[in-house]
């Protein structure tokens, strides 16, 4: 008998691939001479980089970001082996799982961390990014990335807003960098 093994994570309490162990391991306690064959599973959320970096070779990334309340925190990302494509989850910096249950609220959280990551892979040369954006804790409408970027947004009194979701209903003008590179996403 061969078995074959394929799990997303259980939110909050463990990644595919320790699910998917877990699950090998009763498995060959029940039925010792059974085959089996682990394939971590992901579904655009918390962990689907890590299940394509080992799938796809992809060299991690590690750099600070600020995660969906502005905290700064280690964050990583991806790049392919010519350096030229980032891949980009944004779980890892705006996601649900880094907020306790009294701090999950849309409006007031930010994918400015996800932006960050996007500057620093710039910086590295990438210009064409791959996002995985399952697992957010924000309804930003990108509004964060975009300020990390470089963008501001403004009220109708040309004050600036917090790149939150709350902001997004009081944006009256967006300015554009003065020089926006050119990217492939």
């Amino acid at each position: 008998m061969h078995i074959l093994i394929a799990s997303d994570s259980f939110k909050d309490a463990l990644p595919a691939r320790e699910v998917c162990l877990a699950l090998e391991r009763g498995i060959r306690a029940a039925l010792p001479e059974a085959q089996t064959t682990v394939c971590p599973l992901a579904d655009g959320g918390e962990g689907t980089m890590r299940i394509l970096a080992d799938t796809l070779g992809l060299e991690a990334v590690e750099m600070k970001a600020a995660d969906p309340l502005m905290r700064p925190r280690k964050s990583t990302y991806y790049l392919s082996a010519d350096g030229q494509t980032a891949f980009v989850e944004m779980a890892e910096t705006a996601g649900l799982q880094l907020l306790t249950p009294g701090e999950r609220n849309p409006m007031e959280t930010t994918t400015y961390g996800v932006g960050q990551q996007f500057v620093d892979a710039m910086k590295r040369g990438v210009s064409k990014f791959i996002l995985a954006i399952g697992g957010s804790a924000t309804n930003d409408a990108g509004m964060g990335l975009a300020t990390a970027l470089g963008y501001d947004f403004l009220d109708a009194d040309n004050q600036p807003l917090d790149p939150i979701g709350a902001s997004l209903d009081r944006v009256y003008t967006i300015l554009m960098p003065s020089k926006m590179p050119k990217l492939d996403v």
